[in-house]
């Protein structure tokens, strides 16, 4: 595993709230959420992927999903309470983040986000998250996650039995 010395907003945040966690570096390209989970020495319901949604102009929320799960729209609609919502643009997930689409983090974002995790992210013991840096991520305890966002909403966000 290829350790890294990056400071990027992500780790400063989790720096600053006591989280332990480490940097780990792709060394090329990533082309499956498979190869990234060989690589981290992870399975992918490891990986947590940080998708942002716009609900209205200017209105965002992110939600962290497990793996290859797909977020369930019928009930990420109910759940918001809305009848419309649409994944951001690449644009927009920059503007309202700070990070580019495969680099989010619910960690170091520039204003407050309301975030929204799928129950599942918690249920591996060790997890990764975006670094802020494409190509680099976060690994840490999935404890250490839910501790470090005490705002996070925890639900059902896909096909639930």
């Amino acid at each position: 595993m290829q350790q890294t010395m990056l400071e990027t907003p992500v780790t400063r945040d989790l720096k600053s709230r006591g989280v332990p966690f480490r940097l780990f570096t792709h060394p090329g390209q990533i082309h499956s959420l498979e190869q990234a989970a060989r690589e981290r020495g992870q399975r992918p319901e490891q990986i947590v992927r940080s998708i942002v949604f716009r609900l209205a102009a200017g209105e965002f929320v992110m939600a962290l999903v497990a793996g290859a799960d797909q977020i369930s729209w019928p009930a990420l609609r109910q759940y918001l309470g809305v009848s419309r919502v649409t994944l951001a643009t690449p644009e927009e997930v920059l503007a309202c983040t700070g990070y580019q689409t495969g680099a989010v983090s619910p960690f170091g974002l520039p204003s407050p986000m309301r975030i929204l995790v799928d129950e599942k992210v918690f249920q591996p013991e060790e997890i990764s998250i975006g670094s802020g840096v494409r190509n680099t991520t976060v690994i840490l305890r999935s404890q250490d996650l839910r501790r470090a966002l005490p705002d996070a909403e925890v639900s059902c966000l896909v096909e639930c039995g």
